[in-house]
């Protein structure tokens, strides 16, 4: 946001209440890999940053299924080369971003620096330096917050009766584990091949993996916290070692040091947060995960925070004052972060149940076949969200669920479908029902 503002002559000050990552190690174990995809990489492009990042990024045309006997079964996100997911380090991004944010001349850059209260109406914003304790205040035309989900500047809105706030916790917590290079695989280094997304998914849980540049996954297990199955039985190192060797059994040879692990690595929770008032005082703003955090289930929360740029990016320079950009920001995003919301809290239970079924593939090839029958037409839901950053994601929810009724119509009236070749009257019958649908 600062890269963009910057760009359109704006003097920009950002204030960070981490260290500088470009002066400090990484911190493992606490942040889940980012997959980035279409709209994200519109946002960078725009940011002037896409090439830099780019060395950076390992293409994801589709996910791995690991089953409970160590089959493999991939399933390609989409059905064309440019509609692929990529894994990215969160890490690496925010130096990147951080480095030529640096180095542009309209922005001034320091770290350490944690808000403590802001007033919406004057714009002034009250920081403390982390290092040496010392309070200090700076004035500000437009304050925004972007930052994240444990927002300071949201805290301090709320505390003044000016935003409400539901936070809706999902009762899985998360832990990371990091799966090494192995020097003599067959997939070049990587202990599983690389150019997937990898899911073990069991029904109520699951555990996934992200290829990382120096041949490493980050791998994220999603489990509930309290039960049968859950992070609270696993506190004994021999029911760790029991749970992994029996539900992840491939996954479990390539982390020798999984107790150790799991021990230093913190559990961290989940959740989406529901804010309303996003903006007050005619020049503060709650942008990204401050006004809207999601659950990580569709690789969107990234996504959707940096396309929130680029729309407050054009909003600023239509509207005929700040105030009014900051309402037409709120009005515009609040219906598809909502909307992204919903379907982020799906796509976990297709990930760790639906996809165990032995009707997702055939039902997902349908979708394909159907798509290739009718382009433009139909549309599978995960595409629109992931690889369409022209349709938004209300409209990406209404339409899938639209999709949906055709989907099972054609189920219903064909059970021997068979979707690599649609019969004639399926075609028939599908144009049919799309246009009772609208589409």
């Amino acid at each position: 946001m600062g890269l963009l503002l910057a760009q359109r002559g704006h003097r920009v000050h950002l204030r960070e209440r981490r260290p500088d990552p470009r002066l400090t190690p990484t911190e493992r174990g606490r942040s889940i890999n980012l997959a980035l995809s279409a709209r994200g990489l519109v946002a960078l492009g725009r940011a002037g940053v896409l090439e830099r990042v780019r060395a950076s990024m390992i293409t994801m045309p589709g996910r791995m299924l690991h089953d409970e006997r160590q089959q493999l079964e991939f399933l390609p996100y989409g059905q064309n080369q440019h509609e692929v997911n990529y894994s990215v380090s969160r890490a690496q991004l925010n130096r990147v971003i951080v480095e030529a944010a640096g180095e542009h001349p309209a922005i001034d850059l320091r770290f350490h620096q944690r808000c403590v209260d802001l007033d919406p109406h004057s714009g002034m914003v009250q920081l403390r330096d982390e290092q040496t304790g010392q309070l200090h205040s700076e004035s500000t035309q437009i304050l925004l917050g972007a930052d994240g989900a444990g927002s300071s500047v949201r805290g301090a809105l709320v505390k003044q009766g000016l935003t409400r706030i539901n936070e809706m916790p999902l009762p899985h917590d998360y832990k990371e584990l990091a799966i090494a290079p192995v020097a003599d695989s067959r997939h070049g280094g990587y202990a599983f091949e690389p150019r997937a997304l990898h899911i073990w998914p069991r029904g109520g849980f699951m555990l996934i993996a992200l290829p990382n540049m120096d041949r490493s996954f980050t791998a994220t297990l999603f489990l509930p916290r309290h039960g049968d199955c859950s992070f609270e039985r696993l506190q004994d190192s021999r029911v760790l070692g029991e749970f992994f060797r029996y539900q992840f059994e491939d996954a479990a040879v390539v982390i020798p040091d999984l107790h150790q692990q799991f021990q230093q690595h913190p559990q961290s929770h989940l959740g989406t947060i529901d804010c309303q008032g996003w903006h007050a005082g005619g020049r503060v703003l709650l942008i990204g995960d401050a006004a809207h955090a999601v659950v990580p289930f569709h690789g969107q929360g990234l996504n959707c925070g940096f396309e929130d740029c680029v729309v407050l990016d054009r909003l600023l320079s239509q509207s005929p004052d700040v105030a009014t950009a900051l309402a037409s920001f709120e009005r515009e995003r609040q219906p598809n972060t909502s909307a992204l919301a919903e379907m982020a809290l799906e796509n976990y239970v297709e990930m760790r149940d639906d996809v165990r079924s032995p009707e997702f593939a055939p039902r997902k090839a349908l979708a394909t076949s159907l798509e290739r029958a009718f382009p433009g037409r139909f549309i599978p839901r995960y595409s629109m969200v992931t690889f369409h950053p022209e349709i938004s994601y209300a409209e990406a929810r209404r339409r899938g669920a639209q999709q949906q009724v055709v989907l099972e119509r054609l189920v219903e009236e064909f059970p021997a479908i068979d979707s690599d070749e649609l019969p004639p009257e399926a075609v028939t019958a599908a144009r049919q029902y799309l246009q009772e649908a609208g589409l």
